[in-house]
C-alpha cells in the first residue's frame, strides 16, 4: 500500500531551520523523504547547524536569509529551485521574539517582531506560492501559536503576529485551495526553546503554566514534526486552512 505520509521525491524549504523547532521539523522532513533546504540569519549559525547535520548523516542545505526584511523573498524561492528543480512544501518557522509591557513597548520591536513573524511568512509564500500554483501542487505549514487566541504577557507583538498569521493561513487557503494548493498552520503551544528561555527561568510563572497544562509538561520541538510532515504529505489533501493545536492540551482546558 502507498505510504501517504511519506515525502519522498518532495522538495522542502524551511525557514528558521537551524535551530529550535525549525531544526526539528527540517530533520523531520529529511527521515520522511524530502529534499530540505533550510534558512538562517547568519552565516555562523548555518555553518553550525551545516555541520552538526553532517555529523549525523542528515543531508540538508543551509542558505542564509534575513527574515526581517532585507533578505528577498523571491531570490530565496529561486535559490531552492534552482539546486533542485522545484518547491513542494514550504514550512514558515522562522520567528522572534521581543518581551516588553504593552505600555512601554518599543516601536522598533513591534516592527521587528511583525516583520519577521508576519510579513516574511507573507511574502516567502507569495512567492512559494507562484511556483506551486504554475505545478498544481504544493504545501505551506505555517508555525504559529496558541498566543494567536489567548495573548500573552509581554509579548503583545508576538501574539499579534501570531493570530496574523492564522489568518493569513486561512486567506491564502481559501484562493488557493482549488488550485492544488494546502495552506495549513500549527498553533504550537509552550515549546522549550531558546524563544521560551525567559518562561523556562521563571520558577513562578512555570509552575503557572504547568498547573494549566492537561499533559503536564513543556514541549519540546520534536513534539511538532508528526503534525508537519502530516500536513506537508499526501494525506492531508483535503486538509486547507486548518490549525492544528499541537499543545498539550492547552486550548482545551
Amino acid at each position: 500500500m502507498q505510504d501517504i505520509f511519506s515525502l519522498d521525491g518532495k522538495v522542502a524549504l524551511v525557514t528558521g531551520g537551524t535551530r529550535g523547532i525549525g531544526r526539528a521539523l527540517l530533520e523531520g522532513l529529511v527521515q520522511a523523504g524530502a529534499q530540505v533546504v533550510f534558512t538562517g540569519s547568519s552565516k555562523e549559525t548555518v555553518a553550525q547547524a551545516d555541520a552538526e547535520l553532517r555529523v549525523a548523516c542528515i543531508p540538508a542545505t543551509g542558505v542564509v536569509w534575513d527574515a526581517s526584511g532585507a533578505g528577498q523573498a523571491a531570490d530565496l524561492v529561486d535559490e531552492v529551485v534552482r539546486l533542485h528543480g522545484t518547491l513542494d512544501i514550504l514550512v514558515n518557522c522562522a520567528g522572534i521574539i521581543r518581551r516588553y509591557d504593552a505600555e512601554s513597548y518599543p516601536d522598533d520591536d513591534w516592527d521587528e517582531v511583525l516583520a519577521v513573524n508576519l510579513s516574511a511568512a507573507f511574502r516567502l509564500s507569495r512567492e512559494a506560492g507562484k511556483v506551486m500554483l504554475a505545478q498544481g501542487s504544493g504545501k505551506i505549514v505555517n508555525i504559529a501559536s496558541v498566543l494567536a487566541y489567548s495573548g500573552g504577557r509581554s509579548v503583545v507583538a508576538y501574539a499579534v503576529s501570531k493570530g496574523g498569521l492564522v489568518q493569513l493561513t486561512k486567506a491564502l487557503a481559501t484562493e488557493w485551495a482549488h488550485r492544488g494548493v494546502n495552506v495549513n498552520a500549527i498553533a504550537s503551544g509552550y515549546i522549550r526553546t531558546d524563544l521560551t528561555r525567559a518562561l523556562q527561568d521563571n520558577e513562578e510563572r512555570e509552575r503557572e503554566l504547568l498547573a494549566r497544562l492537561p499533559a503536564g509538561r513543556w514541549g519540546v520541538p520534536d513534539d511538532l514534526v508528526g503534525a508537519t510532515v502530516f500536513l506537508a504529505s499526501q494525506a492531508a489533501d483535503y486538509v486547507h486552512g486548518a490549525v492544528l493545536a499541537v499543545d498539550g492540551g492547552w486550548t482545551a482546558a
